[in-house]
């Protein structure tokens, strides 16, 4: 049964566009288009499509509005189309808070070498978020990190209405699974952090990044697949929530304790030197071969090499394998590789490709990754 779309944009050029790339593949179908955010609440209610495309900027309702409404009432996922500027990036942001559950850059050419590539990756998008269209996505403003503290939200408005997206509190739950709640620390030694993910990473990485505590006794560093235009904004954005400092890394950044450092979009983020001092080299990269910029395969393999067993690698939601490889060499070196469960994943992509590599140590729900990383690096 064909996946059904509706295409939201105040621009008819752009509906047509993005209609006739989703018509390419047999599976999807637009089943209609709206121009502004008010026409979208009203046909998302009314014709229940399986995936909403959905721009920002409209006339009469605009895009963060609308998907606030939507959310409200339907399960639907969201993909929001942006452009790629600080203030694109700040409103995307809010689109994610409010239930959205990705975004694409409206410019193809900024996620694909050719227009056919990022033609493809787009039916691909639609395709595996239609897949996860059930309760127990995570939004933004999601509250269930951590049973001590509410996860602070990105902005001051009131809270919104939980969503499909959202996980319920932990007190409207019923009780964890017995190997949540028996959760022990490994005893290993571990000098990094590191943590890669795609599609769905923002709500994941703010879940954990702003549940962790002050003194958190390790660097972590972060590979997000996501604009060069965007990764500024979403680190400013995390260290102004999180009780640990984030910052967008920089060329020959030294690694300290309780530092999480963003990978640069557009670009590779390596680490050198040795475990004692390890720092970051961040590079242009304008190789056709490597998909990904920054690739978590490229960061892992360089941990790999400076920091041995002594890494505790994570691979949550995402789309693809990216990570995959990288992992097997940190396997190969002793080191611990986490993947986020299928359940709590937006696309479970990356994490599966861990699982059935054979490279997993421990699958984790996202609701459980802070806390489980709290007890595993200081030995619980």
């Amino acid at each position: 049964m064909a996946i059904k779309v509706l295409v939201v944009d105040d621009s008819s050029f752009f509906r047509r566009r993005l209609t006739e790339i989703l018509a390419k593949d047999g599976d999807i179908e637009v089943i209609d288009t709206a121009n502004n955010g008010r026409e979208a609440v009203d046909k998302a209610l009314a014709l229940k499509p399986d995936v909403i495309t959905m721009d920002v900027e409209m006339p009469v309702l605009d895009g963060i509005s609308a998907v606030r409404e939507i959310m409200q009432q339907q399960r639907i996922p969201i993909l929001m189309f942006s452009s790629l500027t600080h203030e694109g990036a700040k409103a995307t942001f809010d689109a994610l808070e409010a239930g959205a559950v990705d975004f694409l850059p409206k410019k193809f050419e900024d996620i694909a070498r050719d227009k056919d590539e990022a033609g493809q990756l787009l039916r691909d998008r639609v395709k595996a978020v239609a897949r996860k269209r059930q309760p127990g996505r995570t939004t933004f403003s999601s509250s269930a990190a951590r049973t001590e503290t509410p996860a602070p939200r990105l902005s001051e408005r009131p809270a919104l209405t939980r969503t499909a997206f959202e996980r319920p509190k932990l007190s409207d739950r019923v009780a964890a699974p017995a190997r949540s709640a028996n959760f022990q620390a490994s005893g290993k030694s571990y000098k990094l952090v590191a943590i890669g993910t795609s599609t769905g990473g923002p709500v994941a990485l703010q879940r954990i990044i702003t549940a962790l505590p002050a003194n958190f006794p390790l660097p972590i560093v972060l590979i997000q697949h996501m604009p060069a235009a965007f990764t500024g904004a979403f680190a400013q954005r995390l260290n102004s929530l999180a009780k640990i400092e984030v910052r967008e890394a920089a060329d020959n950044d030294v690694l300290r304790p309780g530092v999480a450092y963003l990978a640069p979009g557009g670009k590779q983020m390596l680490i050198e030197g040795n475990e004692r001092e390890a720092r970051l080299r961040i590079k242009e990269d304008d190789s056709p071969r490597i998909t990904f910029k920054p690739s978590v395969d490229i960061t892992f393999a360089t941990a790999a090499k400076v920091y041995s067993d002594k890494v505790l690698a994570i691979v949550l939601t995402g789309m693809g394998a990216d990570g995959r490889e990288g992992a097997r060499l940190l396997k190969q070196t002793g080191a611990r590789i986490w993947a986020q469960d299928e359940a709590s994943c937006v696309v479970y992509g990356m994490p599966q490709a861990i699982a059935a590599a054979g490279l997993m140590d421990v699958e984790v729900s996202l609701n459980e990754v802070a806390t489980r990383l709290i007890t595993e690096v200081t030995h619980g």
